[in-house]
């Protein structure tokens, strides 16, 4: 079945998704956990985090991102699909809602010691703010010390996806749709002149060079988050040193990038593939 486009999230929740195999807290909180999904085979298997987005709030679960995390494994890949509290959750918003993004990743350590995943083949996967965790937890390396966000000894990633991901936080705050931008101010506490520090420390363009490979895809008719509000990113991670590859899926608009039976399903995984190499 091929899907025409402009899905919204209610057609992605209706997709089929496979039970996941287990369900792995990484912290107290009820929203600390990931399902992991394992291919058939004995592995060790590369491991694909998915990272749901929502505008950092309510508008997303895990559930939006089963159907991709189940697709993922008929290309051979297990799928640790990440929730994480949001912004209008108790102990989310700043700085929680990183630090779960950022712990969720690190967890992939301790499920390696009962599930057979290759810990050195890693790549984050993130929809939309889910982009943005997705290329943060790749950077979060290069975050001072002083910041609330600072994590010692990340998981390496060895790429990153970010299906339309907000990688400038600044440039959406000035110019994204209104609802989007509101999550995003909640999460940070402020806009950008009001939180300086903590954009600085959560805007991917502003931790150049992640040091990380970066696919970034964009659907050609998303009005959400599309291409246009983050021209300078691409530029400034290739003069930074960064190895970036854009994907431009015809047809497709925001939604479009979650489904295996929309436009640029081809597209996505063949970028995935060329990060696990």
């Amino acid at each position: 079945m091929r899907f025409a486009a402009r899905l919204n999230a209610d057609d992605i929740l209706k997709l089929g998704s496979e039970a996941p195999l287990a369900k792995a807290p990484y912290g107290a909180a009820p929203q600390q956990y990931a399902e992991l999904r394992l291919p058939e085979g004995k592995g060790p298997f590369p491991v694909v985090v998915v990272i749901h987005g929502g505008c950092w709030i309510q508008y997303a679960t895990t559930q939006y991102t089963a159907h991709l995390a189940s697709a993922l494994l008929k290309e051979g890949w297990a799928t640790w699909n990440l929730e994480y509290r949001r912004a209008h959750e108790d102990g989310g918003g700043w700085p929680g809602t990183f630090l779960d993004a950022g712990r969720g990743v690190d967890a992939l350590r301790e499920a390696a010691r009962k599930y057979p995943l290759d810990l050195g083949r890693v790549v984050a996967m993130g929809h939309s703010a889910g982009g943005q965790l997705a290329l943060w937890a790749a950077g979060r390396g290069r975050i001072p010390r002083g910041s609330e966000l600072h994590t010692g000894s990340p998981l390496p990633l060895c790429g990153v996806v970010s299906l339309a991901g907000i990688a400038d936080m600044r440039a959406y705050a000035d110019r994204g749709p209104r609802d989007c931008v509101a999550g995003e101010l909640l999460v940070m506490g402020g806009t950008p002149a009001e939180q300086p520090a903590r954009y600085a420390a959560a805007s991917p363009i502003e931790l150049l060079p992640l040091r990380t490979p970066q696919v970034l895809v964009w659907g050609e008719e998303d009005s959400i988050v599309p291409e246009r509000l983050f021209e300078d990113y691409e530029k400034r991670a290739r003069q930074a040193g960064d190895s970036v590859e854009i994907v431009r899926v015809q047809n497709a608009g925001h939604h479009e990038l979650c489904s295996a039976e929309a436009a640029g399903w081809k597209q996505i995984t063949d970028a995935v593939r060329r990060l696990l190499r």
